[in-house]
């Protein structure tokens, strides 16, 4: 193991759920290092987390142990699971859709569920609410540690019987693009697609081109526009919107010192997608 443990929730940080978590790992082992993906994923907001997961994971070297909780099913019958992807990463987080992205991008190799009743921290059996701190963050440095393998966690779930989100794949068609708006840059307001830099090639772009951008809520369009295809913001001016490859190599909607999402009112997740078309 990397010894490195990676806390990723949507609990903010505004109490002591996170530093709980900490003292929680570090109670286990003090060999450990453990560091945070973000704690500011939307509440409740899976699909979200399970991106942030995947833009993430390929920076921290094989062998790290993740730590998702983003858990509006905390206490159900839902399942608490850890995957081994077959990068070599693991994710221990509840079976709720969290490893969708992570899934596709990755791939897992074998998963392993957990028992709630007796693999959890020592003296928290009547608590139900707070499973990141109780089952999380406790088993997750137990395997960053070294203190449990992998095998040693729970029994074998197959991988393909994990919950997983809808992605709405990129589709080619007539000369278009349409996939999904996966995430808002949550900072700057600007909307990365699911288009790949590969499947927007297809389009025969180039820089300065002319992109129609639309983009749509449950089907129906929120959003019509002539867009230019430009290398980074500085390309137009202040308050202009613009097309771009973001740092995950997707197709991106931003503007230049501005939010294209609240520009806009638009959105990210399941229920939008985006279509894209050269203009001749």
């Amino acid at each position: 193991m990397s010894k490195y443990l990676v806390l990723q929730t949507d609990f903010g940080l505004q109490d002591g759920a996170v530093s709980s978590m900490y003292g929680v790992a570090y109670g286990v082992s003090d060999e450990i290092t453990v560091s945070d993906l973000t704690h500011g994923i939307t509440p409740f907001n899976i699909f979200e987390g399970s991106f942030r997961l995947s833009q993430t994971v390929k920076y921290w070297e094989p062998g790290t142990v993740f730590v998702s909780v983003v858990d509006p099913g905390v206490g159900s019958k839902r399942l608490s699971i850890v995957a081994k992807l077959k990068s070599g990463h693991y994710v221990v987080t509840p079976d709720n859709g969290t490893l969708t992205h992570l899934a596709a991008n990755y791939g897992i190799e074998a998963v392993r569920v957990l028992d709630e009743t007796t693999q959890r921290l020592p003296g928290s059996e009547e608590s139900s609410t707070f499973h990141g701190r109780d089952i999380y963050a406790y088993n997750g440095a137990r395997l960053a540690s070294g203190q449990v393998t992998f095998e040693e966690l729970g029994t074998a779930l197959d991988p393909n019987a994990i919950v997983q989100l809808p992605l709405n794949l990129p589709v080619v068609e007539d000369g278009a693009i349409e996939g999904n708006v996966d995430i808002t840059d949550v900072n700057f307001g600007s909307l990365w697609s699911n288009i790949s830099l590969e499947a927007f090639k297809e389009l025969q772009v180039q820089l300065g081109d002319l992109i129609h951008v639309e983009v749509l809520h449950k089907g129906e369009q929120r959003y019509s526009g002539y867009l230019p295809y430009v290398h980074t913001f500085d390309d137009v001016k202040p308050g202009e919107p613009l097309v771009y490859i973001d740092s995950v190599y997707t197709v991106a909607f931003g503007v230049h010192t501005g939010s294209f999402a609240q520009q806009y009112n638009v959105g990210a997740g399941e229920d939008w997608s985006v279509k894209i078309s050269k203009v001749n």
